[in-house]
């Protein structure tokens, strides 16, 4: 059975596992934004949504939202809720990332720079679909 995940890409280091989604028999939808993906889970329920993580420092994001991920987030609640939500991160802004899971458990938090090895073993151990 495939299964199917969302890249969300919004950072240069966001890392390309095409090759290792297809080895492992799992459906890719690129997208280059939140509100993309946003559209994309209305309409189909993926497996996993691997996403950057980017914190809000004083701008529109730090009052009420923590980071570029909480519309998301908020959004999976609604649309698709048993979603594995894997997040990629730097190092400098690692610590905040735990605050993402007061509005949706996290599956996976990976920091920069992830390798395949690693993403693979996220992957076959997170049980999903």
């Amino acid at each position: 059975m495939n299964q199917l995940l969302l890249s969300v890409i919004e950072s240069p280091m966001h890392p390309n596992f095409s090759s290792l989604y297809r080895q492992l028999d799992i459906e890719e939808i690129r997208l280059g934004s939140q509100r993309k993906a946003i559209s994309q889970i209305k309409s189909v329920k993926p497996d996993y949504i691997v996403a950057d993580f980017m914190y809000g420092y004083g701008n529109n994001y730090a009052g009420v939202n923590i980071s570029n991920l909480d519309v998301l987030l908020y959004s999976m609640q609604k649309y698709c809720r048993d979603t594995g939500i894997i997040v990629f991160v730097d190092k400098s802004e690692a610590q905040y990332v735990d605050k993402l899971n007061d509005i949706l458990p996290l599956s996976a938090v990976m920091t920069y720079p992830v390798n395949e090895t690693q993403m693979k073993a996220v992957l076959t151990t997170t049980n999903n679909g």
